[in-house]
């Protein structure tokens, strides 16, 4: 595993000969060895077609391709980072959010009306993060950005999760998200925004939730 995070806010990430790496722009904080890093004009692993998705989705963040032999520390903007470990399955995660992953990872773009129809669309627009969301499939490792630490919960059949859209960092898994009201339960805690939505996510996997309503 190419990740250990050194603290709350610095991940270090071993880069071995013939392996690649995948980093937002800006996030190296300081390498040992004999790295390089060069602008990524493709966006990660998913290739052109991929690339021009992102860019239509606005989800292109700037990457940078890591390469060579050596250890880099990654961190950005004082943001608590946390690591990832994918199976096989598929993350779902904001793009900015991103800060490293391995390059056995698979990039895509998911149109959020397919992952919870018309709803989907609408937790777009609440939560500000558009309609569009990076995927990230197979075996590796990601490292995530979040205010305030990230805590993971379960999602199974029998217990499906409600999160705050404001609160909501990535998710993998069988999972299903539809967005719904809230009932005002931001008002009766005396936090009202106008904007009294959960995510409610179903299915078998995991969601990542940051401990504030910030974002990035």
């Amino acid at each position: 595993m190419a990740f250990r995070e050194l603290n709350s806010k610095v991940v270090e990430a071993t880069v071995v000969p013939g392996q690649r790496l995948f980093s937002q722009r800006g996030a190296m904080l300081a390498y040992r060895g004999e790295v390089s890093f060069t602008p990524n004009l493709q966006g990660g692993q998913g290739g052109l077609m991929s690339m021009i998705g992102r860019r239509v989705a606005g989800e292109a963040t700037p990457l940078m391709t890591v390469e060579g032999s050596g250890t880099v520390l990654f961190g950005h903007g004082g943001h608590h980072v946390h690591v990832i470990r994918l199976g096989g399955d598929t993350l779902h995660v904001e793009a900015d959010r991103l800060l490293a992953f391995e390059g056995t990872l698979r990039q895509g773009t998911m149109f959020l009306g397919s992952q919870g129809g018309v709803m989907g669309m609408v937790r777009g627009q609440v939560t500000g993060q558009g309609l569009f969301t990076t995927t990230l499939q197979g075996q590796g490792a990601v490292a995530v950005m979040a205010h305030g630490g990230v805590f993971e919960l379960p999602i199974t059949p029998q217990r499906p999760v409600h999160v705050d859209p404001q609160a909501y960092v990535a998710h993998h898994g069988d999972v299903r998200n539809k967005l719904s009201s809230a009932l005002g339960w931001r008002d009766m805690v005396g936090r009202g925004s106008g904007e009294a939505f959960q995510l409610e996510l179903s299915g078998s996997g995991t969601v990542y939730v940051q401990a504030s309503e910030d974002k990035l």
